[in-house]
Parts: C-alpha cells; structure tokens; sequence
C-alpha cells in the first residue's frame, strides 16, 4: 500500500485488485470540469489567504506514475459494476439529498465511470498519470490534483467517498487527517463514505494475479502477494510483479513493494468521530463469494 516517504502517502486499492488502486487529484481544469478554489498548480484559497500545498509531480510507485497508462487492463471499469452500485446505495443513505459528490483518492476513475449515473462527481488524486486515465473515462467530472490528507477546495458536497486508497494512510496521524477532509468537505446533513479493503480484524495474507490484453495488442499481468511482517504495528505490505508487453511485443517486467495501514476498527470509529461525525457501521452487500467487507460512514448533523 503507501509509505508516507517524500513528505506525502499515495492511495490505492488492494484486495480482489492489484493494491496499486487509486490515489490522485489532478489538476483542475484539462479535458473536465474546474473546480472551485483551486488554481492551476493545485494550490488553493478557501475564503482567506489559505493554500493548500504544491502536490508532488511524481508518486512513489511506478505503478501510479509511468505505469499508470496500463490501469485499465489491470482492473477493467466493467469489473466495478456491482460495487458501485453498493457505493452508490450507501452514499444516497444522507438525510440530504445527494447530488455532489467528492471522491478521494479516485485513480483512474472506474468507480466513477458507474457512479456518475447518479451524481455530480469531483474526482481527486494524488497521481497525474491515474487521473489522465480518469479524464479519458470521464471527461464530464472535474478533476484536482491533491493530497487526501491536506487538501482543501472552497466548496463543500453532499457526500464524500474514499475507497480503497484510504488503505494507504499508514499511521493514525495520516487517517485522522484524510478523516478531516472529509469532513470539512461535506456538508451539513451528509455523509462520508469510507470503504478499506481491510480491518485488523479481517486481515488475511492472500495471493492474487490477473491481467487483460488489449485491442491494440498490449498486454498486462500482475502477481500480487500481501502479507502482515509485524502484527505489532499498523502495516501491511503488498509485493507486486507486472509484466507488460507493449504493441511492438516488446516485453519488460516491475516489481515494487507496497505498504499499506491497517487498523481496528475501534481506531475507525475513534477517529470518524474525533473528526466530527456521527458513525455507523455497516457490513457491504455483495454477490461476490467473499467475506463482505466492513465499511464505515460518517454523518455530519443537520445545522
């Protein structure tokens, strides 16, 4: 998952996916829609002289950087139909109607691809080269370019949404501060929506691999391999190996390591609602032969 090197932690996903998710926010503006408050470098004002700071031009993971282009052969848009139609079931569960929504660490927009039936979405990541592939999928949605844990728009939303990229937030420092941009981006009367992959409770080692092939003759496969070091701590690591034959049939292997936060869920809870929400738990509804995943929603009172 993420390590917080270079003074900044990239998101991702994990689980039944390569755990190189989503984690972006791109610049505002390019092929989708701007979004207020936010100036061309990804900085920002909200109101006063406030500015949010300049995000990193590359992530620590090639996966996210110059490997970012092969996402959608890795984990197809197609793949997240059925959970997003939880996401989206869960998200419309605010005493306020729904309309905006703000999605954190949104990669390369495949659960935007489903949502954005339903909503008005703001997609944000740490990764230029994931929200390139986003804007390509959904050119209609604004994107920013930042960082979870600092940034901060000068508009508010009807619902926030952080997938599986809240995994990378590798110490409570970090989850309380992505825990806080939420907050200050929903409005009164909504809701957030955190879904991790894992708790302490639910974490098992596991291997996973796939891989798709392209119409232009591209080509991907991944091998996954996650795994706890040390029970003590509150890190998860993911070994990954891709190998990648581009159109010419040229062929080149990466490997990179991963890490990732894992916490209780009493740690979850505490820190939702240090951060001001009202918390429920809520067991994710599925078709798929797994153990439903634990996420957490955090409701902001009505004024």
């Amino acid at each position: 998952m993420g390590s917080a090197e270079n003074g900044y932690t990239a998101v991702g996903s994990g689980g039944r996916r390569p755990c190189p998710s989503r984690y972006s926010l791109s610049q505002a503006g390019a092929t989708g829609g701007s979004v207020t408050g936010v100036l061309p470098d990804a900085s920002y004002e909200a109101g006063s002289h406030a500015r949010m700071p300049a995000v990193p031009s590359t992530v620590p993971w090639r996966f996210y950087d110059d490997l970012a282009r092969w996402w959608p052969l890795v984990s197809p848009p197609d793949e997240y139909a059925d959970e997003a139609r939880e996401y989206a079931r869960l998200l419309g569960s605010a005493i306020r109607p729904v309309r905006t929504v703000l999605e954190l660490g949104s990669g390369g927009g495949h659960n935007a691809v489903h949502l954005k039936r339903a909503f008005d979405l703001t997609l944000a990541d740490v990764s230029a080269g994931m929200l390139a592939c986003s804007r390509r999928l959904n050119p209609e949605c604004a994107h920013v370019q930042a960082d979870m844990r600092t940034m901060r728009l000068a508009q508010a939303f009807d619902a926030v949404f952080v997938h599986d990229a809240i995994d990378y937030m590798t110490t409570e420092a970090d989850l309380a501060s992505a825990m806080a941009t939420a907050f200050v981006h929903c409005r009164p009367g909504g809701l957030a929506l955190f879904a991790p992959d894992h708790t302490a409770e639910t974490f098992q080692p596991s291997t996973d691999c796939g891989g798709h092939d392209g119409p232009d003759g591209r080509g991907i496969r991944y091998l996954e391999w996650s795994y706890d070091p040390d029970p003590s701590d509150t890190q998860v690591t993911t070994e990954y190996a891709f190998i990648v034959r581009e159109a010419d049939g040229s062929v080149s292997s990466v490997a990179e390591t991963h890490v990732g936060g894992l916490f209780p869920r009493d740690t979850w809870v505490r820190l939702i609602q240090e951060a001001g929400f009202r918390v429920e738990m809520v067991a994710e509804r599925t078709s798929e032969e797994r153990t439903p995943r634990i996420f957490f929603l955090g409701h902001r009172d009505p004024l």
